[in-house]
């Protein structure tokens, strides 16, 4: 089992797609999370991973950034905002513009939100949509949210000069297992085949660094082909040559000289 941290307007579809195809045994389990707690998830172990919003503790895990969302304005349909084709954040300066306490943008380094603050903050970004359709004030979410929360009589623009946020790859960084290699190699795009793409399989494993049978010109493994083999499988030295064969006489010693 491989679980995968997802916070809201994340969209992990493709990849999990791309892992059940590669990795059919191994089961992987989508965890919803909100987005301000889903450090806490990585770092307790709840999730193996995680699609998370940046920024996040360096000093704690590795991130590898995917894509970086157009911050938008959620408005009604009928509202003048909805003329135009982009908006900047001074355009909602008069407007009353509604912070969820779960605002997928926190973590981002606002000069000056837009807008005037409501009375109270909504607890969700969902409420805040039902608050948009009520009339009581405008949204600034990332655009997946935006989608997300999506009603017939709500629309968005894109705010041009607001911070973005940036999804990102997140695990803790001393839990780099070879299923986080995985799924590494899958969301950048590696091919099955590469060298991080994928672990080996069972077999792959046992014939890794084995080497090649020995001497496959022959049967033996050290004699040559026709050769005798001692018991210990070794080929017999040739004799020395005795020193009739050297003299090339026919016997007797030879006689010493005075």
């Amino acid at each position: 089992m491989f679980r995968l941290a997802c916070v809201p307007g994340a969209t992990p579809a493709k990849w999990v797609r791309i892992w059940q195809e590669r990795l059919p045994d191994v089961p992987l389990e989508l965890v919803q999370v909100p987005t301000a707690e889903a450090s806490a998830l990585l770092r307790d172990g709840g999730a193996d991973a995680g699609l998370v919003r940046l920024p996040v503790d360096r000093t704690v895990f590795s991130a590898i950034p995917l894509y970086t969302e157009t911050t938008v304005v959620v408005v009604p349909k009928d509202h003048l905002v909805a003329a135009a084709d982009e908006v900047s954040a001074g355009e909602l300066a008069d407007e009353i513009v509604l912070h969820p306490l779960d605002d997928a943008l926190d973590a981002l380094d606002w000069e000056t939100r837009p807008g005037r603050p409501a009375l109270e903050r909504p607890e969700t970004t969902a409420d805040a949509v039902e608050l948009v359709a009520a009339g009581v004030g405008l949204l600034v979410v990332p655009q997946s949210l935006a989608r997300l929360h999506h009603r017939r009589d709500l629309t968005y623009r894109p705010v041009v000069d607001a911070p973005q946020s940036s999804v990102a790859l997140c695990w803790r960084e001393d839990a780099t297992t070879d299923l986080v290699e995985d799924l590494i190699g899958i969301v950048r795009g590696r091919t099955v085949n590469s060298s991080r793409g994928r672990r080996p399989g069972p077999e792959e494993k046992k014939t890794a660094g084995k080497p090649a049978a020995n001497g496959k010109g022959g049967k033996g493994g050290n004699s040559s082909k026709g050769g005798k083999t001692g018991g210990g499988g070794q080929a017999r030295r040739p004799a020395r040559p005795t020193a009739k064969s050297q003299r090339g006489g026919t016997g007797g010693r030879p006689r010493r000289r005075g």
